[in-house]
């Protein structure tokens, strides 16, 4: 694995939204700061974040199964094993993975913990989804654009207020990908437990990170223009597409994949 990118400041002294998420899934790479800011969440936060990975891990291996050979992983967060590219090089180990993050502390992790299989590649790109044409021209030096990509949001977007036009970010990024790609998704939302909610923001706010869960009429027109794969935009632990089930449990997050329309012409996957 390269990553061709500088050595970057830790800044210890704030909160950052990789590190809490760390936290939550139980990780030792996070400072106080962001210890503070997990411990003052839902106690229900914690579970959320386990039944959001989980999804990521159902999905990925899902999308490698069908044929699915590139990733582009964008808000990567610490790498928690098993990763993506773990996932996807289990079923592919050609697969070629660009993870993404703007937190100087994943880059600090990631030649540990993101080596790839000897015949596929990972790459981590420096970066902020923010800047969608930098990472996007970045990421063409290890993926192929005229093959089909899965984009992967996870846990991402609800960190970005609207009046950072997030629709407009994932448009950008997904006008970008060929026909036969696929979007892959998950948002925050308070909408199975609206009694928690305030005490979220709260949370957040306090550490001077923004937060904007969203409603799944406003989850949705992130997908617009895709076509969503059964069964569609639901929490967390409803989607699956191979048995066992996941448990049914309440969810913090909307969750979907959804596939890019092929052209008469498109590209086949291989």
């Amino acid at each position: 694995m390269t990553t061709g990118t500088p050595r970057a400041h830790i800044d210890t002294s704030k909160p950052h939204p990789a590190r809490v998420y760390d936290w939550l899934l139980g990780g030792k790479d996070n400072y106080p700061v962001d210890q503070q800011v997990g411990e003052t969440l839902p106690a229900e936060a914690r579970g959320n974040a386990a039944r959001n990975r989980a999804f990521m891990h159902r999905a990925a291996a899902w999308l490698a199964k069908a044929g699915v050979g590139q990733f582009l992983d964008i808000g990567t967060g610490i790498p928690t094993e098993p990763n993506l590219h773990q996932i996807v090089q289990a079923t592919r180990p050609d697969a070629r993975i660009v993870y993404a993050d703007n937190d100087p502390i994943v880059l600090r992790h990631a030649e540990a913990l993101l080596a790839s299989t000897p015949e596929g590649t990972t790459d981590f790109l420096l970066a902020d989804v923010r800047e969608p044409a930098t990472i996007l021209e970045r990421a063409r030096a290890v993926l192929d654009f005229d093959r089909p990509i899965a984009l992967s949001l996870i846990a991402l977007l609800h960190f970005l207020p609207d009046d950072e036009d997030p629709y407009r970010l994932v448009r950008t990024l997904v006008e970008e990908l060929p026909s036969g790609s696929y979007l892959l998704l998950s948002h925050g939302t308070a909408d199975q437990h609206p009694e928690l909610k305030q005490e979220t923001e709260t949370a957040y706010k306090k550490g001077a990170i923004p937060l904007r869960m969203r409603t799944r009429g406003e989850v949705e027109p992130f997908f617009e223009g895709l076509e969503l794969v059964a069964p569609g935009l639901v929490f967390a632990t409803e989607w699956y597409q191979e048995e066992p089930a996941p448990a049914r449990e309440r969810s913090g997050f909307y969750v979907g994949v959804a596939r890019v329309p092929r052209a008469e012409h498109g590209a086949v996957l291989t």
